[in-house]
């Protein structure tokens, strides 16, 4: 049984351990009586071939404080503490939250001093046990994960680099670039905060149980924002209106933000962007210039 909070230090570093195999995952998940759910987006890896090559594709090193999101049973959670310095997790499910700490102990007990768990709702976090995190590397939950990325970006701003695997639909619209036609608000917001990329695929039975939707990696580097806090809430907000209606213009669908369809062109005239230009044309430097002219009603 787990506490809310497991906070250890140790003196020298982890030795590598093992991994979870399919084996493996289904034995713990009998034993806790778990039967994976739609509802929390529960898919767990089962191949530690796969867990490494996530590891190691996030570029992660010795010196590493990494953050993972819904651990689940722990596969990719043992393959990050084989390589990072320390590793914190948090889980909203309590059952799989509670045996967690006993799983790194059986498979990684050398590394159980490396490890911080959370039980909470990933979005209600606002502060993390233990170092300052340097990296996000996790298996989110694919019917949050949008937001939950953007959440621990916007947060945490130690995390420097990461790694996340999320349905293969949301992996390119958050990589997207202006004119692509998977372009839109997760893309624009995510380029708030890094310089994001598509980072490989991974397959359907690589999982337990097998999801009816393709898996990909997103990896991202942190850049400078454009702006503060308050011009982000502005730029958000233009984002947001811009992609409402994908095929008006923005003069059009900046309307009601601005008060008025005049309204909507001064400020796009200011900004140095056409009228009739589209949501899907424009880049995070021109939404966040256009937030600057723009007073929303």
């Amino acid at each position: 049984m787990c506490s809310r909070e497991v906070q250890l230090t140790h003196s020298t570093p982890p030795k590598p351990g093992r991994l979870l195999g399919a084996a493996d995952v289904r034995r713990l998940a009998e034993s806790c009586g778990i039967r994976p759910t739609k509802q929390r987006g529960q898919n767990f890896v089962i191949d530690a071939n796969t867990v490494r090559r996530i590891v190691r594709t996030s570029g992660i090193g010795a010196d590493d404080v990494v953050v993972e999101i819904g651990p689940g049973l722990g596969s990719l959670t043992l393959g990050l503490l084989e390589v990072a310095a320390h590793v914190t997790a948090v889980e909203i499910d309590e059952v799989l939250a509670q045996q967690l700490p006993s799983t790194i102990a059986e498979y990684a007990p050398d590394q159980a001093a490396h490890f911080d768990l959370v039980i909470s709702d990933a979005m209600k976090v606002t502060s993390l046990p233990g170092p300052a995190p340097t990296a996000l590397v996790a298996n989110l939950p694919y019917n949050v994960s949008v937001p939950v990325l953007l959440t621990f970006l916007e947060r945490f701003p130690s995390i420097e680099t990461g790694l996340v695997m999320v349905q293969a639909e949301v992996a390119h619209r958050l990589a997207a670039g202006p004119g692509s036609k998977t372009y839109g608000v997760p893309s624009v917001k995510a380029a708030w905060y890094a310089e994001v990329k598509l980072a490989g695929s991974i397959g359907r039975n690589v999982f337990w149980p097998m999801p009816n939707v393709e898996s990909a990696l997103v990896a991202w580097t942190r850049r400078e924002a454009p702006g503060d806090e308050e011009q982000r809430l502005r730029t958000f907000a233009v984002v947001d209106a811009a992609f409402a209606q994908r095929r008006k213009t923005m003069r059009a669908a900046l309307s009601e933000l601005a008060g008025s369809g005049p309204a909507a062109e001064a400020a796009l005239v200011a900004a140095g962007i056409s009228p009739q230009a589209r949501g899907e044309q424009l880049g995070v430097e021109e939404f966040f210039r256009l937030g600057q002219f723009l007073t929303p009603v």
